[in-house]
């Protein structure tokens, strides 16, 4: 069982949560990086450089005057990659934030609560714990150490 307890130490460490959640983001953060690279930046320097297309065909020294490929801004491939990001950033904040806490708040053993009021023994109303004298019959209390 030392075992078992060990793991759930470490899985739900904070280090190891945020870790993993910064790869995952980081992972698609890429995918936005390259969508933005392929898609909007390598179009605008296929039109610069001579054969349109130079990652299929390699690049080519000559120009050829006569040579127009068609070059597209893949616009909408870009606003995917940016959409699956935040689909994926808000898949890991429902699981990180609300399914692990919840999953935490079971592990975490309740601590001892201090009481903050305390009956009379003379009257029996409620005083507060610190209390010396109750605040109703006026009789003396005897006093309580409470652990701050």
């Amino acid at each position: 069982m030392a075992f078992i307890d060990d793991f759930k130490k470490f899985a739900f460490k904070g280090n190891v949560i945020d870790l993993a959640v910064g790869v995952v983001i980081g992972a698609a953060f890429g995918k936005i990086v390259s969508a933005l690279v392929a898609d909007l930046v390598m179009p605008l320097v296929a039109l610069i450089l001579p054969s349109g297309d130079w990652r299929e065909h390699g690049v080519v020294l000559r120009h050829a005057a006569n040579v127009k490929d068609d070059v597209i801004l893949k616009y909408g491939d870009f606003l995917g990659a940016i959409l699956d990001f935040f689909v994926v950033a808000i898949a890991l904040f429902v699981i990180v934030s609300r399914i692990l806490q919840a999953a935490e708040a079971r592990l975490k053993r309740p601590e001892p609560q201090t009481p903050t009021t305390r009956e009379c023994p003379l009257c029996c109303e409620t005083v507060p714990a610190r209390a010396k004298r109750c605040k109703f019959c006026t009789g003396e209390l005897t006093p309580t150490v409470l652990a701050t």
